[in-house]
């Protein structure tokens, strides 16, 4: 197999199950049927330029259905975020070129009227009654349609330093190879049954939950978004073997009441990225199934996998000799890093450095319609990632966050710079530096710094309020802390000094508000709930985080 569509082709006569949602459940061959409809209406739609289509859904069969479709007709489809909405999602859909968007009723209202308004009849809500658009063009021969493995398969958005997320061009050779890695390297067959809670707009969700499972034979378990609770629930009532994650999923399961048969699963493989090692031991001693966690860039130029004898803490061995940790400014690469006798790096300032693959051009296919974004990524043939590591002297890579302008949240790239243009609005507010402080559980949480205009109060109940009611404000961009400062610390050019503002975090002289609980209400930081996050990240191995140096 060389294209997306001969996965799906490759079921078209399957009788076995292939998908389930809820408490419904397709063959391989009625997969395929629905996929060879909408494909055939595509084809009929489509006018000329890139024959692109957006998706705007959750995890429904309709999302597997437009997949397949556009890997039959030949299209590239757009993996639209549905946390974006206003003029951010607005720009998406322009960007990427999208001819067509498909939807569904809880997210109609997110695209802005001037984008509808120019789709036209190719804005569809999928969900919508009394409507068929599939009428006419179901029971007919598959779509003869000439795919090549160069053609691009989907376009996934992932966040940069430059505000405006970058659309990621994978082509069918490399979704295919990923997916085959998969499927060989994880022993995948046809008993296989995958869970799939994850967003398909990422591509964790999309290869490693969906495809891989459909190019085994298996089948994909389909939940429209995740939930701790119904985690064990669903892995039972679908017989699910294999469960793939990206951020904090592992740790919100782990925080459900433990129960005696919590081992009582049929769950073989869970593999992912972002893991703590406290949730990695947890998770094995509570439901029999050992994470693999791993690392790769969204571009797919720089991948890191754990193994026997991986030390705690670090990411693994990178599958390249190419793969170096790299000083941005020198362009040399950095010293390997040195311990102490507890396992704390004692260089970091000249250790830690970017990952960089030294051949990654060659694997490097882009960012669509953005050649600036591919020149801050390739230099020289070398593939920068922006992501912070350093290494031991065994060759042992360690994740050490991400640059200034990067924020990762429940598995998510989120772009400081865009937060900050938001509370910028807010008129009591002077200046507003965003950047990301050590999560517990895995990743970062949104710290915001704040500067007040002079005689300006700020009502933290009304901050909140006029945030989420900034249309282009995303579902995870509520800053969890708010520092407020007569004077954010500066360069001698007048720039932010987040560096400074990291290191600190909440443990600083000036007033923090913060958010014990998503959704709520903020309050004062004292220091007994410093103390208490103090315990908390010892608790789950990360305390060093909160030690740090410049």
């Amino acid at each position: 197999m060389e294209t997306i569509a001969e996965i799906f082709l490759s079921r078209s006569q399957d009788s076995q199950a292939a998908l389930y949602f809820e408490d419904h459940c397709w063959s391989g061959a009625e997969l395929v049927a629905e996929c060879a409809a909408r494909a055939r209406y595509l084809l009929a739609q489509r006018r000329p330029g890139p024959f692109h289509v957006g998706l705007l859904l959750d995890n429904t069969p309709e999302y597997a259905f437009w997949v397949g479709a556009c890997a039959l007709a030949g299209a590239t489809f757009v993996a639209l975020n549905s946390t974006r909405k206003g003029a951010d999602l607005a720009r998406d859909i322009a960007h990427t070129e999208c001819q067509f968007l498909l939807t569904e009723t809880r997210y109609q209202e997110q695209v802005p009227e001037a984008a509808a308004a120019l789709l036209g009849e190719r804005l569809q809500v999928a969900d919508a009654p009394g409507h068929d658009i599939l009428e006419g063009f179901r029971g007919l021969p598959l779509p003869a349609v000439a795919v090549s493995p160069g053609d691009i398969f989907c376009l996934i958005f992932t966040s940069g330093t430059g505000g405006a997320p970058k659309a990621v061009i994978y082509s069918n050779a490399r979704v295919m190879r990923n997916t085959l890695m998969l499927v060989q390297s994880q022993q995948l067959s046809a008993r296989d049954v995958s869970y799939v809670p994850m967003p398909l707009f990422h591509s964790t969700g999309l290869i490693m939950g969906l495809l891989a499972l459909l190019a085994s034979g298996g089948a994909a378990v389909l939940r429209r978004r995740f939930s701790a609770s119904g985690f064990l629930p669903d892995i039972r009532k679908f017989g699910v073997t294999c469960f793939c994650y990206v951020g904090k999923p592992l740790a919100y399961i782990l925080a459900t009441e433990e129960k005696p048969d919590d081992r009582d699963n049929s769950l073989r493989l869970v593999c992912g990225s972002e893991a703590t090692e406290v949730d990695i031991a947890n998770f094995t001693r509570r439901f029999g199934c050992m994470p693999v966690d791993n690392y790769g860039s969204s571009e797919g130029c720089i991948t890191i996998l754990r193994g026997n004898g991986t030390p705690p803490g670090s990411i693994g061995l990178a599958v390249s000799d190419q793969i170096r940790v790299m000083n941005p400014e020198s362009g040399t690469e950095c010293p390997r890093a040195v311990f102490d006798a507890h396992g704390v790096l004692q260089n970091g300032n000249e250790a830690i450095g970017e990952l960089v693959n030294l051949a990654g051009e060659a694997l490097f296919e882009g960012y669509w319609n953005n050649p600036t974004a591919r020149e801050q990524r390739i230099r020289n043939g070398a593939y920068w990632s922006g992501d912070l590591a350093y290494r031991d002297a065994k060759g042992f890579f360690y994740f050490a966050g991400r640059d200034s302008e990067w924020l990762r949240v429940d598995g998510e790239n989120l772009s400081a710079i865009q937060i900050e243009q938001v509370l910028a609005r807010h008129p009591g507010i002077a200046i507003a530096a965003v950047y990301g402080v050590p999560d517990p559980l895995v990743g970062d949480r949104v710290m915001a710094g704040l500067e007040l205009k002079p005689g300006s109060r700020l009502d933290m109940a009304e901050f909140k309020t006029f945030l989420e009611r900034q249309e282009d404000f995303g579902s995870k961009w509520m800053p969890c802390f708010v520092r407020v400062s007569e004077r954010l610390p500066t360069t001698h050019t007048n720039k932010v000094l987040k560096r400074a503002l990291k290191r600190e975090a909440w443990s600083c002289a000036d007033p923090v508000w913060w958010r014990p609980v998503r959704g709520g209400p903020y309050q004062p930081l004292t220091a007994a709930d410093a103390d208490e996050l103090q315990r908390l990240f010892a608790s789950r191995g990360r305390g060093h985080l909160l030690m740090h140096g410049d």
